[in-house]
């Protein structure tokens, strides 16, 4: 229920200070995400397509620079574990409403499911 916090954190910040990042496509594009961030902060543009590798055991992005790649710990990036689909659907359905509220809040549908 992002939106109950976000509608607090807007009392007191302007808006434009605030940058919602998706999660999703954090996940499944860090760089075109990073960039964003980048130029967000309006600090300059470092990171590179030369900086990420794709780790196929994980099925995530990893980080490289000059001198290491580093993954996620072992902890992290597991299989999510089987949930009941009509659980799923009902979370779906209870989140939606507030789903739409806190888009309407950042101005961007971030796609999550409805049904």
């Amino acid at each position: 229920m992002y939106h109950l916090h976000l509608h607090r954190w807007l009392e007191v910040f302007p808006r434009e200070q605030m940058m919602i990042v998706n999660g999703d496509q954090l996940i499944d594009e860090p760089l075109s995400q990073l960039t964003r961030i980048e130029t967000f902060l309006g600090i300059q543009h470092r990171i590179t397509s030369h900086n990420f590798f794709y780790n196929a055991t994980k099925g995530f992005f990893c980080l490289r620079n000059e001198s290491n790649d580093k993954c996620l710990r072992e902890s992290k990036g597991r299989k999510h574990p089987h949930v009941d689909p009509a659980v799923i659907s009902k979370l779906r359905h209870f989140f939606a409403d507030h789903n739409q509220k806190f888009y309407e809040l950042i101005g961007e549908d971030l796609g999550w499911p409805e049904d």
